[in-house]
């Protein structure tokens, strides 16, 4: 059996492991995205929100336009096509705004006039 300062030690050497770990991601995400993304600030971010925005009206739009069809018939093929065409987009470009915070929180892209995570 294993002494308890062991125990400790080994969870220590663990812990410092896998900082030193996120550390090498951290600053691998940041290296990469930059080099793609070198500068984001507010109004970048919410350029990016508002197209998002855009993509959401669009497909809700279609939607709506299914159900406004004055004589009953279900909507046809090229009309299903479309909404689910739209409807992709606009989660795709939701899953990559969710991306993006995800990317702000960890630290990994800088945002102009915030203080820098490392």
């Amino acid at each position: 059996m294993s002494e308890p300062h062991d125990d400790y030690r080994h969870l220590m050497d663990q812990k410092r492991f896998l900082g030193e770990i996120e550390q090498g991601i951290r600053q691998a995400n940041r290296q990469i995205i930059h080099q793609r993304i070198p500068s984001l600030n507010k109004e970048t971010v919410l350029a990016f929100a508002l197209a998002i925005g855009r993509l959401r009206a669009r497909y809700l739009e279609a939607a709506f336009q299914l159900g406004v069809a004055d004589d009953g018939d279900p909507p046809n093929r090229a009309e299903i096509q479309e909404l689910k065409t739209r409807r992709e987009m606009f989660e795709e470009a939701r899953h990559a705004f969710e991306a993006l915070r995800d990317a702000i929180e960890r630290g990994y892209v800088d945002i102009e006039g915030l203080q820098s995570g490392s």
